[in-house]
């Protein structure tokens, strides 16, 4: 019987507040090439994607090329405005410190993002935070972003790699996001989604299978019983 046993996070938009750097990076690095991204577009149709997928759907969009001899100079020069401004504003969502030190405590943790692993390192070392995670899946790690559920598998097999007497299984992971595709990818995975609502509506994260305005309101044994409930016959 399935248990949570696993619980794997998204980064940019559940654990720190990066999405508007994400989103200054990309227009700044488009404006260079003559194509403009407002913020309602950015969120509505490119929040999830890895950088590279935000590229070739902008390019694609407005008819341009999408080979490697475009894709690269603009993924480095975007992730490199990206790390100047993350210097600049370190901002942990509320409540996610508490939440991590307790969840830690019990259960192994993984992040599975699109953002760079280096991207990833930097920021938790900033916040005190990266001694809770037993590994990152980064965008170099897996050849399919979001909302492909390779990134969450490659984060589960990792895991399971660290603990060979322990196999966890899809069904007994909790996914932590914040987009639609990474919900829908975490679902095709197997696996069960709480989003919460830092960058979409509660209403447009219905698809989960647990919605929270904020993780400083999560109580982790609370999900659990809900999420994997115990059936009758197996109470005593």
């Amino acid at each position: 019987m399935d248990t949570l046993a696993a619980i794997i996070f998204d980064f940019d938009g559940v654990i720190a507040d990066t999405e508007p750097l994400h989103f200054a990076g990309f227009r700044q690095t488009l404006a260079e090439i003559g194509i403009g991204l407002t913020e309602s577009d950015y969120y509505a149709n490119y929040l999830g994607y890895d950088d590279r997928g935000c590229f070739i759907a902008a390019l694609t969009e407005h008819h341009r090329p999408t080979d490697p001899s475009v894709l690269v100079p603009l993924m480095q020069r975007k992730a490199a405005a990206y790390l100047e401004s993350v210097k600049d504003h370190l901002v942990i969502f509320p409540g996610v410190r508490e939440f991590i030190s307790e969840v830690a405590a019990t259960y192994p943790l993984a992040i599975a993002s699109g953002a760079l692993r280096h991207e990833i390192e930097f920021i938790l070392e900033q916040a005190g935070l990266r001694k809770a995670f037993l590994h990152i899946t980064g965008a170099e790690d897996v050849t399919r972003g979001k909302p492909d559920p390779q990134p969450f598998l490659h984060a589960l097999d990792a895991l399971n790699r660290q603990r060979p007497n322990h196999t966890i299984a899809p069904g007994s992971c909790l996914v932590i996001e914040d987009s639609l595709p990474g919900l829908r990818g975490a679902k095709t995975a197997g696996m069960k989604v709480l989003a919460v609502a830092n960058t979409h509506t509660i209403q447009d994260l219905h698809e989960a299978h647990a919605v929270t305005q904020s993780l400083a309101q999560v109580r982790i044994d609370e999900l659990r019983e809900r999420l994997w409930p115990v059936p009758q016959s197996h109470v005593t």
